[in-house]
């Protein structure tokens, strides 16, 4: 049996679904993450992409764009978001890494 790392599942996850957020994989995973973790992950996805969608717009309007410090910020809150559901409930690691290397391959698509 492998051991699973909670940091990194927490990073990995991270990552992937701030890179979803703004793509296609983006209504398969808000599903998924509502089914296995609740709606509010669900809705925190929801509101991830809206910032990043919002971001996006304003730099299409002028030069003052902080699209890495946005995404930064967001991959953080996500990481801390899920450190903390590994930490309630760690019997979701091996859920979450099959769900972050789903979301990847849709994403790869």
């Amino acid at each position: 049996m492998a051991v699973i790392h909670r940091e990194r599942v927490a990073w990995e996850s991270a990552r992937v679904f701030v890179a979803a957020a703004t793509a296609d994989a983006y209504w398969w995973l808000g599903e998924t993450l509502g089914r296995h973790l609740g709606q509010t992950y669900e809705l925190d996805l929801t509101r991830t992409r809206s910032r990043l969608q919002r971001a996006e717009a304003q730099h299409a309007q002028g030069p003052h764009f902080a699209g890495e410090d946005l995404l930064s910020a967001e991959v953080g809150a996500w990481r801390a978001r899920i450190e903390g559901v590994l930490t309630e409930r760690p019997e979701l690691a091996a859920v979450l890494r099959q769900v972050t290397e789903e979301t990847g391959r849709r994403l790869r698509r």
